[in-house]
């Protein structure tokens, strides 16, 4: 018999992806140049030169089974080493290759993770709005999703609203900074007083709550600090993937760091290969895992994204639009111009913008806006947004 719960995620499907394969259609029907798609975290900015100088290199030195053939488990000893190298130069830690484990992109890494750190019938708690896979994530593991409102207008963390939400139940929290679908970077301070109650929780359980960092933006920032979060609460999991940083959001590769301080280090770590084994992510992409151990260090092309976000925030505040600056990420969050966002996005399409409904990310009345396109795309929208605004006038 066919999986139900599975048939209905699949009939669902991503309003992301609904929304992008509408634009590849309409695209084919009448022009890429006449579609503004800013439906999918989709770098339009090159990978690195670095990136073609690994991989050729890697083509030219290697054989083909370590080019194309499997690699340990927990991925190869060089990108490891490469990874936990990287993270002490830059947080003055001590991690070493046995902390991390290589992953099939942030996906995997977060799946894992939540696999790893909970069993069914526990909560995890996810500070809404939010990434939408979360909680399908969350669910596939048995456990329910918890939404903690962010605050209201800023969409910064609520320490408040998360200590609210916790019960008996709770095993872990996601904090996903910078932010998708907001843009909002979460200060050293607000992160410090939600571990300093989270340590206060901690003391009447067996087992603490975990936070999981998700971090594939932490490059992605517009002058706010990302604090290192493992630094200010030691029962963090770090879940990384390099499909921002170094726009290869199709190669699939990225980690899972648990550090030495976090609970059980050895046993999480163990649940995490157990995890990856169980749900069929055997081992990251082997050429793409060598690219990470040569390029690991290799800076983020932020001042194109940059460009793109200070005209798109200038020319839709002048034209009337609410919109929540972004400290981070590539995301404008945008209120809608009626309270229904569905509704606003379908006559949105009138005009061939694309943004993404805030139903699925938690919230109602706002849309996701992806800058990650191209500069030209962005100055060619400009049209079609003033006319969607004149059409509420």
């Amino acid at each position: 018999m066919i999986n139900e719960a599975m048939y209905a995620r699949g009939a669902e499907s991503s309003k992301i992806r609904e929304i992008f394969t509408y634009a590849c259609e309409r695209k084919a029907q009448i022009g890429a140049d006449k579609v503004f798609d800013f439906s999918l975290g989709n770098p339009s900015i090159p990978a690195p030169e670095a990136v073609r100088s690994s991989i050729e290199r890697s083509l030219a030195e290697c054989a083909p089974e370590e080019l194309h053939g499997y690699t340990p488990a927990p991925g190869l000893p060089a990108a490891r080493k490469a990874v936990a190298a990287s993270l002490n130069r830059r947080f003055g830690t001590s991690y070493s290759m046995g902390d991390i484990f290589m992953t099939v992109g942030a996906a995997a890494s977060v799946s894992c993770a939540l696999h790893a750190l909970t069993s069914p019938g526990d909560e995890v708690i996810v500070v809404s709005p939010y990434f939408p896979e979360y909680k399908v994530w969350i669910e596939s593991c048995g456990c329910t999703c918890v939404e903690a409102p962010a605050k209201l207008y800023t969409f910064r963390l609520s320490v408040g609203s998360i200590m609210e939400a916790i019960t008996p139940r709770t095993a872990a929290i996601i904090v996903n900074s910078p932010n998708n679908p907001t843009g909002s970077v979460y200060s050293r301070e607000v992160l410090q007083r939600l571990a300093n109650c989270l340590n206060e929780v901690n003391r009447s359980r067996e087992q603490p709550v975990f936070l999981i960092s998700d971090e594939p933006y932490r490059e992605l920032t517009y002058g706010a600090e990302v604090p290192w979060v493992p630094d200010i609460y030691k029962n963090t999991v770090v879940c990384y993937s390099y499909s921002k940083s170094l726009s290869l959001p199709g190669e699939r590769v990225g980690w899972v760091l648990v550090p030495p301080a976090c609970f059980e280090n050895a046993r999480a770590m163990a649940a995490i290969a157990g995890s990856a084994r169980a749900l069929g992510f055997v081992c990251a992409p082997a050429l793409f895992q060598r690219v990470v151990a040569d390029c690991v260090d290799e800076p983020c092309n932020v001042g194109a994204y940059n460009r793109n976000r200070l005209l798109l925030v200038n020319e839709l505040g002048e034209m009337g639009y609410s919109v929540v600056e972004p400290e981070g990420a590539f995301y404008l969050w945008v209120r809608a111009l009626e309270s229904d966002a569905e509704a606003f996005c379908e006559r949105a399409k009138r005009f061939e913008l694309l943004p993404v409904p805030s139903d699925s990310f938690g919230v109602p009345g706002w849309v996701r806006v992806g800058y990650c396109v191209s500069y030209d795309t962005i100055v060619n929208s400009l049209p079609a947004w003033r006319a969607l605004m004149d059409s509420y006038r």
